[in-house]
């Protein structure tokens, strides 16, 4: 476990144990009963995110009223504790289940213990056991408003930046093997180093995006998928690359191209003058006298593919600027 990793573990339990005291602490102050499970409603009801919190917290008040009409008929016909309950649990199970909530569950099995232990199901109790399980979500919601934001963007833009540099890293090693260069690195190793490097990237910004109650957040999410995508262009590169028997004369016309595009491998930039650079290199291959050989045809093939793939890594990006949106163009691409 990392250092981040344990930092976040603390500071989840510190909400949880104070958030539990909070919440029985109320719950005595108003002389309800069962105080203690106030605690326990808000230690089940903090998840890892504002949105998640917010949302199961719903859930959990409209399945409440679900809860106490199956416990109201199946605790007034069947009159074996034991079975009654399981009966509750399964009902209460399966219309969870089918509406999407499991997660909340776990809340009203306990509210059913209770009418379990006391047979009241009159106004008062309700009102009670109602009064426990708002206490316990609300304190969870408060609770979870304050989150590290700050040093979560601030990792997040880290992490685009370390991006950018072992892609340009990776185009240099691809543009230095189509010039016969020696490599001291595993081109392949590296790829999917960064790949599994996005992975994490794309879940981090999805937590920063539940974390807020903004959408424009969603920009981090599209940027590092973006960059997955151009990720997966590059496997494709490599492979045509490794598939070349020779590196004819327009080799080195495409090593200086991929040397002259990774410089422009940044965040706020539009590849418009890459893609048209790209074009021109087409149109001059595609003037080029034909292969006299088999061996030079099936080579030229490859070259042919491996600027397609450039173009589809340039393509990936262009998509990217043009769907952002303009308040993503204001808040991103103008901040100091």
């Amino acid at each position: 476990m990392n250092r981040d990793h344990f930092v976040h573990l603390l500071i989840r339990a510190l909400k949880i144990a104070v958030g539990s005291c909070i919440a029985i602490y109320i719950a005595t102050f108003l002389q309800l009963n069962f105080a203690t499970s106030a605690g326990i409603i808000t230690l089940l009801s903090i998840l890892t995110t504002k949105w998640e919190t917010v949302k199961i917290s719903l859930f959990r008040v409209i399945t409440f009223v679900v809860s106490v009409v199956i416990a109201l008929v199946t605790f007034q016909v069947i009159r074996i504790q034991w079975i009654e309950f399981g009966v509750f649990i399964f009902l209460l199970v399966v219309i969870c289940e089918l509406l999407g909530w499991q997660a909340t569950v776990s809340v009203n099995a306990v509210v059913g213990t209770h009418f379990l232990t006391t047979m009241d199901f009159s106004i008062g109790a309700i009102w009670n056991e109602f009064l426990l399980v708002l206490i316990g979500i609300t304190i969870a919601i408060l609770l979870n408003l304050f989150q590290n934001n700050g040093n979560a963007k601030k990792r997040i833009i880290q992490n685009m930046r370390y991006t950018e540099e072992r892609l340009q890293y990776i185009m240099e090693e691809l543009a230095m093997y189509m010039r016969l260069e020696n490599l001291d690195h595993s081109v392949w190793g590296d790829i999917i180093a960064l790949e599994k490097d996005l992975g994490r990237f794309v879940e981090a910004a999805y937590k920063y995006q539940n974390n807020t109650f903004y959408s424009h957040p969603s920009y981090y999410i599209h940027y590092f998928e973006m960059r997955t995508q151009q990720c997966n262009v590059l496997h494709n590169l490599h492979y045509q690359m490794k598939s070349l028997r020779y590196m004819p004369k327009q080799a080195l016309v495409i090593a200086d191209y991929i040397s002259y595009m990774k410089d422009y491998i940044i965040e706020i930039h539009t590849p418009t003058n890459q893609i048209e650079k790209l074009e021109e290199i087409f149109e001059k291959m595609k003037a080029e006298p034909l292969p006299e050989s088999r061996e030079e045809f099936e080579n030229r093939a490859i070259l042919y593919h491996i600027l397609q793939d450039l173009q589809e890594f340039l393509v990936f990006k262009k998509r990217f600027v043009e769907e952002l949106k303009d308040v993503h163009k204001d808040i991103y691409w103008k901040e100091d």
